[in-house]
C-alpha cells in the first residue's frame, strides 16, 4: 500500500495547496477588463485540438491581422466596424468568424484539415476506411522508424550538452468575478501574484518555481554518462514542507523528459507509446499527410497521427518531417485525446523542436509541456508548466574526471548557492514577475490568519508526524508516526503508543528514535531505541539516499512472525484489522548493531550483527518433541546477516517516515545470507539461511505492464521451527506488494522455498472498450502468485529429535510440511474507481482442507493513479 500513498499524497498536497488559495485568494486581474481593445485566442486543430502554428489571422477584406505564434495563440487589434475575422493556415480549410469588436475579448478557433472529413464527436475521419497497405502516410513513418537510429546521440564516441529546466506549478483558471468578495477583501495581496498564462489565456497564480541547470556527458567505450547538477533553485510553496525536495521529485518524475525516438514514453507514471515506436506505432496509430510546408525555412512534410481507439494512453498531434533522406523530425506537438483514460487531465500539450548541428546532427533544442489538472469540483484547478532548454552540444572527448565522479547524478557543491548572474545566463527565457516575487507571495501566504495551522496539519497528514520547530526554528525532534498512536492485537488488547525522532537540525550525523507502547490486556510496557550514526552530513534525515551509516538498537515488543514481511509499521492502525484471528505471537528482546552502505549506482548492501531472545505468548508454544513434552519457556540466538542489494536507476522520495521509491521500473536484484553464531552470548542454535530475489517490471506497450517477482532461499541446517522459511502472509484487508493474502500466519514450514508473484496490470485496455463502463474510466488488474517449498526429515519434528512441536491451536495442528503441488493463488481486481479505490476478489486454489483458512475474500487499497 505504501508504494501507491505517496501519489494519494501528491494529489492531496495540489488539493489542500489550491483550497488553501482559492479560499483566500483576493485581487483583480489587469487584462480582461471591459474597455480591452484587443482579441485573444488560440487557433487548434479540430481533429486533435493540438495548436496549429503561425496562422494567419486577418479582418475580411481589410488586410490587416496577424500570425499565431509557435503555440497557436493570437492577439489583434479590434476596430470598429470590422466584425469578419479570417483564419487560414497551410493544410486546413478556411474559416470565417464573425466577432462583435468591445464586447467579445477570447476567441478560440478550431480548423479542419483540409483532406479529413471531421466527426465533431469522435476523434478520427468520418466514416473512415483507414487502410495501412500502400498508404504513402505509413511507408513514411516506416522510413522515419528505419533512420530514427542515426538520430540518437548514443551513436557516438562523446557527447555533452548544457541543460535548463524550470518547473512551475500554479493554480489555473482564476475567476476574476470572485475577487473582493467576502473573505477576498482581506487578502489584497493576492492581486500582485496574479497572470495570464499565454499559452491557455487563462489568469494562473504561481505558487512554486524549480529550476535545474545541469550537464550532463557521455562516453561510448566503457560506456558511462554523468549528468551534473550545476544550480539548483526553489521558490514557492515546495519549501513549506520540510523534509526534501518531495513536490519537486514527484514532479520530475511524472512529468519526465520525453524521447520521441523511444519507443515508450515515460508520462504520468505510465507509459505511451511513441509515434515513432519501433515496435508499436504503425499498428497503434492513424497517421495523415497534410502538406508540405516551411518550418524555420526547411522543407517538412506535416502528418497528423491519432490512436487507433481515443481511449488507449496514446498521443494525438503533428510531426513535421525533413523532406530529405535524413527523415528526421523537425518539430513535433503532442497532446492527449479528450476521451483517452488519463485522470485528472484537462489538456496536455507538448511541443518540441530540433536543430541541426554544424556536423549534420540533429538533436533537440525545446521540450516544452503545459499540464491542467482538476481533482475534485469546487476545487481550484492546477497547471504545471515544464520548460526545457538544451544547448552546447558537443561530441569531444570530456573531462576523464567528469567520469570519476560517484554516481550516475552528481550534484556541485554550490548548486544551491547561485546567485542572478549565474540564473540569467543559463535561462533561455527570464522569470516572470510573478515567478520572481515568490518569495513575497510566500511570505504574505505565511502571514494569513490560520495558515500556520493549515500548514502545521498538511504536514502532519503528509510526512505522518508532527513537528515541534517553529518559524525560523526548524523542527529538531518530531513526534510520530501518527498512524501507530493506538492499535490493537490479540494479545495486547488496546495498544497506546508514542514515538519519535530528532532531525538533522539538532545534529546532521547524529540520530535518535524510538517509541514507549503500552498494550491494556498484558499489562507490559514494549519500547524501542535506535542510535544512528551517518559518515555524511544530512539534509533532515538519516535515511536520505545514498546511505552510509553505523546503529545501534535495542527493542522489546510483542510480534507475530509475519510482521517481518510488512512494507509499513507492524501496529499501523490501517493494517490492524485482520482477516482471520492472530494470537500465535512473541514477546521479541533483540539487541542490533548495523553497518549500510549505499551507492549512486544502485548498488547496496548492509552487515549487522543481532541477539534476540523469543517468548512466545498466546496460543504459540514451544514444545520439545521429547517423551517428556517438555515446554520450552523462551529460545535466544545470536546471527550475523550480510544483505546485497542492486536496483539501478531507483529513485526515493524521503518522508519522515520511510524512503519511498517513486517507480518501480527500475529491476531489484537482492542477496542475503544469515548465519547463526551457537555459543556466543546465549545463542542455542547454528545455522545458516540463503535467500535471492530478482523482481522486474515489463512494460507491454498499449496492453499495460507486468510485474514479476522470483524468490528463493534454504535453510541449510537443522532447527527449530522459528528458525525456518515461514510465507510471506498478509492478513490484513489491505493489499500488499510481494505477500500472499490467503496463507495463515505461519501455515507453511519449508527449509527450502521458491515463490512467483505475478501482476498483471492492463491499464483499463479492457473495460475502456465495453459501452457505458470506459465513461468510468475503469482499470483491471489480474494477480497469480505461487509457492513451492519443502521440509526434509532433519527439520520434521515427527521424524527427527530435539526440534519443537509444529505449532497448534484447540487440539488442532495450524502449521504443515508442504506437500507436492505448490500453493496457489490469484485475484481479479478493479481499480480507478472514483479515481481512488482499488477492490480486488482473491481466490485460494488448493490445500482447502487446513483449518481455520479463508477460501477467498475481498482486499482494497487506497491508490491515485493519472
Amino acid at each position: 500500500m505504501k508504494q501507491r500513498y505517496i501519489k494519494l499524497v501528491f494529489g492531496l498536497i495540489f488539493i489542500a495547496v489550491s483550497h488553501v488559495a482559492s479560499a483566500h485568494f483576493n485581487g483583480k486581474g489587469d487584462d480582461s477588463s471591459p474597455g480591452s481593445t484587443h482579441l485573444i485566442g488560440i487557433v487548434r486543430d479540430s481533429l486533435t485540438a493540438e495548436p496549429i502554428p503561425y496562422a494567419s489571422i486577418s479582418y475580411e477584406g481589410k488586410g490587416v491581422g496577424c500570425i499565431s505564434d509557435a503555440n497557436g495563440a493570437y492577439r489583434i487589434i479590434t476596430r470598429k466596424g470590422w466584425n469578419y475575422l479570417t483564419f487560414t493556415a497551410v493544410g486546413y480549410r478556411k474559416k470565417t468568424v464573425k466577432i462583435a469588436p468591445g464586447v467579445t475579448q477570447k476567441l478560440n478557433v478550431k480548423l479542419q484539415p483540409t483532406d479529413v472529413q471531421l466527426s465533431e464527436i469522435v476523434i478520427k475521419p468520418k466514416k473512415e476506411k483507414y487502410s495501412r497497405k500502400n498508404n504513402p502516410a505509413v511507408e513514411l513513418m516506416q522510413k522515419v522508424i528505419e533512420h530514427k537510429s542515426s538520430q540518437r546521440l548514443e551513436q557516438h564516441d562523446f557527447y555533452q550538452y548544457d541543460k535548463y529546466q524550470k518547473l512551475t506549478t500554479s493554480i489555473n483558471d482564476v475567476n476574476p468575478d470572485d475577487f473582493g468578495k467576502g473573505i477576498y477583501k482581506k487578502m489584497p495581496f493576492l492581486v500582485n501574484q496574479v497572470e495570464p498564462c499565454l499559452e491557455t489565456n487563462k489568469l494562473i497564480i504561481p505558487i512554486s518555481v524549480q529550476e535545474t541547470a545541469s550537464q550532463t556527458v557521455f562516453r561510448k567505450d566503457p560506456k558511462d554518462e554523468k549528468t551534473i547538477i550545476k544550480g539548483l533553485n526553489s521558490t514557492g510553496v515546495s519549501e513549506l514542507f520540510s523534509t526534501g525536495d518531495i513536490m519537486g521529485t514527484v514532479l520530475k518524475d511524472i512529468f519526465a523528459d520525453i524521447n520521441i525516438y523511444d519507443d515508450d514514453i515515460r508520462l504520468l507514471s505510465s507509459r505511451f507509446i511513441s509515434p515513432i515506436s519501433s515496435k508499436s506505432a504503425i499498428s497503434f496509430y492513424k497517421f495523415y499527410i497534410m502538406d508540405t510546408l516551411k518550418v524555420d525555412k526547411d522543407s517538412c512534410i506535416h502528418l497528423t497521427f491519432v490512436p487507433n481507439n481515443s481511449q488507449d494512453f496514446g498521443f494525438t498531434g503533428h510531426l513535421y518531417i525533413l523532406k530529405d533522406s535524413t527523415y528526421a523530425v523537425k518539430k513535433c506537438t503532442m497532446n492527449l485525446p479528450k476521451k483517452t483514460g488519463v485522470n485528472f487531465v484537462d489538456n496536455l500539450d507538448i511541443i518540441q523542436s530540433y536543430e541541426q548541428l554544424p556536423n549534420g546532427q540533429w538533436v533537440l533544442k525545446d521540450d516544452d509541456m503545459i499540464v491542467e489538472l482538476s481533482f475534485m469540483k469546487d476545487i481550484s484547478k492546477m497547471q504545471i508548466r515544464r520548460i526545457t532548454h538544451y544547448n552546447n552540444y558537443s561530441f569531444e572527448a570530456a573531462s576523464p574526471k567528469l567520469f570519476k565522479l560517484k554516481g550516475t547524478t552528481v550534484k556541485d557543491v554550490d548548486a544551491m548557492m547561485k546567485g542572478e548572474d549565474f540564473w540569467n545566463d543559463v535561462r533561455p527565457v527570464p522569470l516572470s514577475d510573478k515567478e520572481n516575487a515568490m518569495d513575497m507571495f510566500i511570505q504574505n501566504l505565511e502571514q494569513m490568519p490560520g495558515f500556520k495551522y493549515i500548514i502545521f496539519g498538511l504536514r502532519a497528514l503528509i510526512e505522518n508526524f508532527v513537528e515541534t520547530g517553529s518559524k525560523g526554528h526548524p523542527s529538531k525532534f518530531d513526534f510520530g508516526p501518527m498512524n501507530t498512536i493506538i492499535g490493537s492485537n490479540d494479545i495486547e488488547g488496546l495498544r497506546l503508543r508514542i514515538s519519535g525522532q530528532t532531525t538533522a537540525k539538532l545534529n546532521p550525523q547524529l540520530f535518535l528514535s524510538g517509541y514507549y507502547a503500552y498494550g491494556f490486556n498484558d499489562h507490559r510496557s514494549k519500547y524501542k531505541g535506535l542510535l544512528e550514526y551517518s559518515f555524511d552530513k544530512k539534509e533532515f534525515l538519516a535515511r536520505e539516499f545514498p546511505k552510509h551509516s553505523i546503529s545501534a538498537s535495542y527493542m522489546y515488543d510483542v510480534m507475530s512472525p509475519m510482521d517481518k514481511f510488512l512494507k509499513t509499521d507492524k501496529d499501523n492502525m490501517f493494517v490492524g484489522l485482520k482477516t482471520t484471528k492472530v494470537d500465535q505471537m512473541s514477546y521479541i528482546r533483540d539487541v542490533s548493531f548495523k553497518y549500510e552502505r549505499e551507492t549512486m549506482s544502485g548498488f547496496s548492501w548492509n552487515l549487522s550483527v543481532k541477539n534476540r531472545n523469543d517468548e512466545p505468548t498466546g496460543q504459540l508454544f514451544y514444545i520439545k518433541n521429547d517423551v517428556a513434552r517438555t515446554m520450552v519457556h523462551d529460545m535466544t540466538t545470536t546471527e550475523a546477516a550480510l544483505q546485497l542489494r542492486y536496483a539501478p536507476g531507483e529513485t526515493f522520495i524521503n518522508t519522515k517516515q520511510r524512503r519511498m521509491p517513486i517507480n518501480f521500473d527500475a529491476p531489484v536484484f537482492t542477496l542475503s545470507h544469515t548465519m547463526g553464531i551457537k555459543d556466543v552470548l546465549g545463542g542455542e542454535y547454528k545455522f545458516n539461511m540463503t535467500e535471492a530475489g530478482v523482481y522486474k517490471r515489463f512494460w507491454l506497450s498499449s496492453w499495460g505492464r507486468l510485474d514479476a517477482y522470483v524468490k528463493a532461499g534454504k535453510q541449510w541446517d537443522k532447527v527449530p521451527f522459528p528458525l525456518l522459511i515461514m510465507p510471506a502472509a498478509n492478513l490484513s484487508y489491505i493489499t500488499q506488494r510481494e505477500t500472499f493474502n490467503l496463507i495463515n500466519n505461519m501455515e507453511f514450514l519449508n527449509d527450502q522455498f521458491a515463490s512467483l508473484d505475478l501482476t498483471y496490470d492492463l491499464n483499463g485496455k479492457i473495460l475502456n472498450r465495453i459501452p457505458f463502463l470506459r465513461k468510468l474510466k475503469l482499470r483491471e488488474v489480474f494477480k497469480f502468485k505461487a509457492l513451492y517449498g519443502s521440509l526434509s526429515d532433519k527439520n520434521n519434528p515427527e521424524k527427527s529429535d530435539g526440534l519443537f512441536l509444529f505449532p497448534t491451536r484447540d487440539g488442532q495442528t495450524t502449521s504443515f510440511a508442504m506437500g507436492k503441488d505448490p500453493y496457489m493463488e490469484y485475484s481479479i481486481g478493479i481499480y480507478n474507481i472514483f479515481k481512488i479505490l482499488h477492490v480486488e476478489y482473491t481466490r485460494r486454489l488448493n490445500y482447502l482442507n487446513h483449518p481455520g483458512i479463508n477460501k477467498d475474500g475481498i482486499r482494497l487499497a487506497m491508490m491515485l493513479n493519472f
